[in-house]
């Protein structure tokens, strides 16, 4: 194990995470927005015919391909004969931010500082639905002091992590060997083998202090690799190993 020259982070229950996680009130929300809704459609409506257009868009994120959010919420609208005055853009933040607003993870501002301070470059690979854009303004708005050099989201990729195209694409856009750079997420599959798979080292991140998601919870707390990696459970561990390299 030798110091990273960048590490890279995945965003789900690593760097944020989504506490009170509630669609029908994503709706809700944007339904403040409507100019047209000819078939009288109440959020309670929209939300049920949401879960079972994810359900169907599921299918494909289980092959490994991604569904982009603006993709879902056109077919979902279009088809229930919805208008707003808000562009795409500007209706998806409204509805992820109330949705949930979003947390950040215990003591990751602190790693996020000591790597600024030892010049450890960083940037994000994340498997989400939620376009680039979203994705980009939510890190920004609750972590306004990174310096992620750049923020991949799989929406805008059609590919889901552990395909390692994005963690390739990653590499070609900070023109680093593999062997230069560490991955931290808290999915065995798509994080640890994932970034393994293309020569990074893989940090597991398992945080027992805030809720975890349902992939996460089912997963052995203690994973057994025939290669190496790192299993930490808060962010400052990380930054005390960093300390002895």
């Amino acid at each position: 194990m030798k110091k990273p020259q960048m590490i890279l982070f995945d965003y789900g229950h690593t760097l944020l995470y989504e506490q009170e996680f509630s669609f029908l009130r994503g709706e809700q929300a944007v339904f403040e927005y409507i100019t047209e809704n000819p078939h009288n459609i109440t959020p309670e409506q929209s939300n049920d015919f949401a879960n079972k257009l994810f359900a169907d868009f599921d299918r494909a994120r289980q092959l490994g391909f991604e569904i982009h959010e603006w993709q879902a919420l056109r077919t979902q609208y279009e088809r229930l004969g919805l208008k707003f005055s808000l562009p795409m853009a500007e209706l998806e933040t409204v509805m992820w931010d109330a949705v949930s607003v979003g947390e950040r993870m215990p003591n990751v501002e602190y790693m996020l500082a000591y790597l600024k301070s030892q010049g450890i470059r960083t940037g994000v690979i994340s498997n989400i639905g939620w376009s680039g854009l979203a994705l980009e303004r939510r890190i920004n708005r609750l972590l306004p002091e990174n310096e992620f050099e750049f923020i991949i989201a799989s929406s805008e990729y059609a590919v889901r992590k552990p395909n390692p195209l994005l963690f390739e694409i990653a590499l070609e856009r900070a023109w680093l060997d593999a062997s230069e750079v560490w991955y931290c997420g808290d999915n065995i599959k798509a994080d640890v083998l994932g970034s393994h798979g293309v020569g990074i080292f893989p940090v597991l991140y398992a945080c027992d202090s805030v809720e975890k998601s349902v992939w996460t919870a089912n997963q052995d707390a203690n994973p057994k690799f025939d290669f190496e990696f790192l299993h930490i459970h808060d962010w400052s561990e990380m930054v005390d190993i960093l300390k002895t390299l």
